[in-house]
């Protein structure tokens, strides 16, 4: 998830310009849908004016719904096993938020926004080339606005990624 180089207004982005002085965004429909299904996710995708696209994440999400926020998800099977690989434990990782998610009647590509802590930023920065294909398995190539956070530890010592998700499940 490489950062666009392109300076960041102090304001937050409203698609109401008059409210922000100049600020406007273009708001793009979010095009990603189920992978398997081909239904739409109901989110928007927002790009401010003048912003370049990002690659394999977004700006920001807006969407209408029932929000669905999970907890901290760690890489561990159901049977509470970790993998000693972190592109597995973060493919597992993603699978478990998207278990959260569809535990709510949702589905990943409702999910409009992914915190991930890592303990390792030099491990994440080093595997983006195996992250890329181990994320797509999981969401395909539905990128919703995301963070990436070293820190020193996580509550599971066995555990390499922990990712938060919040998901908007569109009304009806």
């Amino acid at each position: 998830m490489r950062r666009a180089t392109a300076p960041r207004p102090d304001a937050v982005v409203s698609q109401d310009a008059d409210v922000f002085k100049g600020v406007t965004a273009l708001s793009v429909t979010e095009i990603s849908t189920d992978k398997d299904s081909g239904a739409s996710s109901g989110l928007e995708t927002l790009l401010p004016e003048g912003w370049p696209k990002p690659r394999g994440y977004a700006n920001g999400m807006a969407g209408e719904g029932r929000i669905v926020l999970t907890g901290g998800q760690v890489g561990w099977t159901p049977d509470g096993v970790f993998s000693p690989d972190f592109i597995e434990q973060v493919r597992q990782t993603l699978e478990n938020v998207v278990k959260v998610v569809e535990a709510a009647g949702g589905r990943a590509e409702h999910i409009g926004r992914l915190t991930w802590y890592v303990t390792d930023i030099e491990a994440y920065r080093n595997s983006l080339k195996d992250l890329g294909p181990a994320y797509r398995s999981v969401l395909g190539r539905h990128f919703p606005s995301m963070a990436v956070v070293q820190v020193l530890s996580l509550v599971e010592p066995e555990a390499k990624v922990e990712i938060e998700g919040t998901a908007i499940i569109p009304k009806g």
